[in-house]
């Protein structure tokens, strides 16, 4: 059952009971998960619920819960879940806000607690499009040494902002190690190039780095060295 049939079919059962019965919690059952209980109400399981909503709305078998608290706690229990899948995500890989927007949507979360959990995330730094960033650029730089029109372009496919992309560039790549970086690439593909013709290769030379993302005029002085 996807999410929001199950909060759908759980929210029906609330508002389906006589207006003038308040519900009564029945009965707290200790999952095999220390950190998360069973909730029973009205004699019939609820919900299983993380221990942090049960202390937070100080609930104890034989209370009465108002149905405004028991969607209350629906909605919380789909937050805690949304919000320890992101955990998990940002586990195995750092992501952008709009990865993880996007992460969280296929998991059939709603907008409003995807935008909580996004918030969680930020308020907490587990998301920094910023630090990525600045992390992207330095690697496929020195690493990888990609240029700057390919490293753009691959910050851009993770969703980042086109006007923090060129500032971060601007800020963490420069020119002269552009040049450099280029310059290594270029020495090392001429050697595997086995025409003779020197158009050729040229042409070859030239397609390769920009592939690599390099712009003409970095091409063009990286190319009359290496064919001087």
């Amino acid at each position: 059952m996807n999410k929001s049939r199950e909060i759908s079919r759980l929210l029906f059962n609330i508002h389906r009971k006589d207006e003038k019965i308040m519900p009564i919690i029945t009965k707290i059952e200790q999952q095999k998960n220390n950190n998360r209980v069973n909730l029973y109400v009205d004699g019939e399981f609820f919900l299983g619920i993380d221990m942090e909503i049960l202390y937070k709305l100080r609930l104890k078998e034989g209370r009465d819960i108002e149905k405004k608290e028991l969607q209350f706690i629906i909605e919380e229990e789909t937050y805690q879940k949304a919000k320890s899948k992101a955990l998990k995500l940002l586990h195995f890989s750092s992501r952008t806000e709009k990865e993880m927007r996007e992460k969280l949507k296929k998991y059939e979360y709603s907008d409003e607690i995807i935008d909580r959990v996004i918030l969680f995330l930020k308020e907490y730094n587990f998301i920094n499009d910023q630090e990525l960033a600045k992390q992207m650029v330095k690697s496929k730089s020195k690493e990888k040494k990609y240029g700057q029109n390919r490293i753009k372009q691959d910050l851009y496919r993770k969703g980042m902002d086109i006007e923090l992309i060129e500032n971060i560039i601007t800020e963490e790549l420069d020119r002269e190690t552009e040049y450099e970086n280029a310059l290594s690439l270029a020495q090392k593909k001429v050697k595997t190039i086995k025409d003779t013709d020197k158009r050729k290769i040229y042409e070859k030379l030239g397609r390769y780095l920009v592939y690599r993302g390099y712009d003409y005029d970095i091409i063009r002085k990286v190319i009359d060295i290496v064919l001087k």
